[in-house]
């Protein structure tokens, strides 16, 4: 596949993602800081029949966390069968006591699932997280794959490639299928929030209405849209991109300025779909994702077909032996923690640190996770005029419609620190298009 002319573009392609605000913002000792995403045009390539075994290891899985998200906030089935031990649940970060008996319009939880896999070197795909709250970055590859279009038309004429344009589609697709008539609106902080460029972008494409909290208002327990003439029209639908926790000082952080107040009594009563539901966050607790593969086997009745990393609960007395025999050799994530943080290598501490670890760790077991370093693929990325091999992971989307949809394209990201294997954008890491061949 000869993309030698795409190549000579990149430096152009980066000019032209950043004059459109193609930016990731973070917050740092209490300061918001903007930063470029650095795009490399060296494509991930995945073949047809490889991507046809994701999608259906990738629908098999989100169906089974919609169920347990379902079965969690009513009956709580899976707990009552020990399947998955209660201290897993009520003591997860992520679980929210105000969703107890609530469900969403027709049933939807994870409207939208980010799922992170790997490729180790023995050729197998690896899920190492579950994103189910509010997961960004399909407008990373979106946009990118528009502006390489431009910049080298001539690489994308014969290539059998899947286009990653129809997102959108898919995502008004989803969007509708859970609209209770009205507008559909995409609810942002703001644009000193990290993902501001993806809010707007995603609203441009799809039609949507941008709007933040202010421009919002429940009134007779449904909730409107305020125009530039100060009429209030109905909203069916909201995309939120705001935390539970802000999204409505009614009903959960009252110190909230960002939300809507009493949102969240207009969803309780079906008047409102929320895209994603409050409360999945409990679904991708990183305790929870050991467990997983047993929700695939009890809700479905089917063997998991995409596999975790192979993962230890110190909560287990015989998980706990084996961490603190094989220390060295595992990492560690603290199962509240996210975009890169709360991750340590166990070869990478010193003894005082490793001493202190261990010690939290036997006083907080619940707290931590550990699993396999999983040497995963290399990809080549432009350093300069050389091509250098960093590591990388895939960003995989499930839209939740009136059936699963898994989006032919990915979010790619790679570490450009040639040893590290953490590749969050948050941690300065790049992104890559993924191209999946159409035949």
């Amino acid at each position: 596949m000869n993309n030698v002319n795409l190549l000579k573009h990149t430096d152009d392609v980066n000019a032209l993602l950043a004059r459109y605000g193609v930016k990731f913002g973070i917050y740092k000792n209490n300061e918001f800081k903007e930063q470029l995403f650095p795009f490399d045009a060296i494509p991930r390539i995945i073949e047809h029949d490889e991507f046809e075994y994701l999608e259906k290891g990738l629908k098999q899985r989100v169906t089974a966390l919609n169920l347990f998200l379902k079965d969690i906030y009513s009956e709580k089935k899976i707990v009552r069968d020990g399947v998955v031990p209660e201290d897993f649940i009520f003591a997860s970060s992520g679980y929210m006591v105000e969703c107890e008996g609530v469900s969403p319009v027709k049933g939807i939880y994870s409207h939208i699932s980010g799922i992170d896999l790997v490729k180790g070197k023995d050729g197998q795909w690896y899920i190492l997280e579950d994103n189910l709250r509010v997961p960004s970055g399909a407008s990373y590859p979106m946009i990118a794959r528009e502006l390489c279009r431009r910049s080298s038309p001539g690489t994308f004429n014969d290539v059998r490639l899947e286009d990653n344009r129809n997102y959108a589609k898919l995502l008004r697709r989803t969007m509708d299928n859970v609209n209770v008539g009205g507008h559909t609106v995409i609810l942002t902080p703001g644009r000193y929030n990290a993902a501001y460029f993806e809010h707007s972008y995603l609203a441009e494409q799809t039609g949507a209405h941008l709007a933040n909290g202010s421009e919002l208002i429940v009134e007779n327990d449904k909730l409107y849209f305020i125009t530039a003439d100060g009429k209030h029209e109905r909203v069916g639908a909201v995309y939120r991109r705001i935390s539970d926790e802000y999204l409505d000082p009614m009903n959960f952080n009252p110190e909230s300025v960002i939300g809507i107040p009493h949102i969240y009594d207009v969803f309780r009563k079906g008047n409102v779909a929320l895209i994603n539901a409050p409360g999945n966050g409990i679904a991708d607790d990183k305790g929870i994702y050991y467990f997983v593969p047993k929700m695939i086997s009890y809700y479905l009745g089917e063997e998991p077909i995409l596999n975790n990393a192979p993962t230890y609960l110190p909560f287990y007395e015989d998980d706990m032996k084996y961490v603190l025999d094989k220390f060295d050799n595992l990492v560690l994530k603290d199962v509240a923690e996210a975009g890169g943080y709360g991750v340590v290598f166990g070869n990478s501490m010193s003894k005082e640190q490793k001493e202190s670890f261990i010690n939290l760790l036997k006083a907080e077991p619940r707290r931590f996770i550990a699993q396999e370093v999983i040497d995963f693929q290399d990809l080549d990325i432009l350093e300069g005029d050389d091509m250098v091999p960093r590591k990388a992971d895939l960003r995989a989307f499930v839209l939740m419609a009136d059936e699963p949809l898994v989006w032919k394209s990915g979010l790619t990201r790679f570490s450009r620190n040639p040893d590290s294997f953490i590749v969050n954008s948050s941690q300065g890491g790049g992104f890559k298009d993924t191209w999946v061949l159409s035949q």
